[in-house]
């Protein structure tokens, strides 16, 4: 049993440190039309804070096993700092079949209003799908907090869904 935790740790690790660069912040997010679809919807957002700093007494069991789940596999100080950041997942639906992107974008508290973006593309998207988002490590590090974001689902250059916090005008 011992032989079998070591790899499946060593393959969480590397499977969530491939994921950070799969979706790198977009140079210059380009400005799309509106034209909202109900064919297409966003069904549930999760958001989490991992930071020690912003919670630091984890009292809730929830707050605490969340934060276990994304540190799993971070065995140094510098393994879970580049851990450290926003997370999002988003669970959203089509009705037809038809070639998407999702689209976060996002205000970071050191950059004021500038907007950064990041793509997830889904070729032949159909029925229920879920899209995960980090902004961690040196991104988090250096911009700071996430202040405000918007997620679109974009299809043909179009946005035909939206969700998006409060903050976000």
């Amino acid at each position: 049993m011992k032989r079998l935790i070591l790899p499946l740790a060593a393959l969480a690790f590397a499977v969530g440190a491939q994921g950070a660069e799969l979706n790198p912040p977009i140079e210059k997010p380009k400005v799309l039309p509106l034209a909202i679809d109900d064919a297409f919807q966003f069904r549930k957002t999760i958001t989490f804070l991992n930071d020690p700093k912003t919670f630091k007494p984890a009292y809730a069991d929830m707050i605490r096993f969340e934060r276990q789940r994304v540190n799993f596999g971070a065995i140094t100080q510098a393994d879970r700092r580049e851990r450290w950041g926003h997370y999002y997942t988003f669970y959203w639906r089509t009705k037809r079949a038809t070639d998407l992107t999702v689209r976060l974008e996002y205000r970071q508290q050191n950059l004021g209003s500038h907007v950064q973006a990041r793509e997830l593309r889904y070729p032949a998207a159909r029925g229920s799908m879920k899209s995960e988002f980090k902004i961690i490590g040196d991104d988090y590090e250096q911009d700071g907090q996430v202040t405000a974001w918007r997620a679109v689902l974009i299809e043909n250059g179009r946005i035909v869904a939206v969700n998006q916090s409060f903050l976000w005008n």
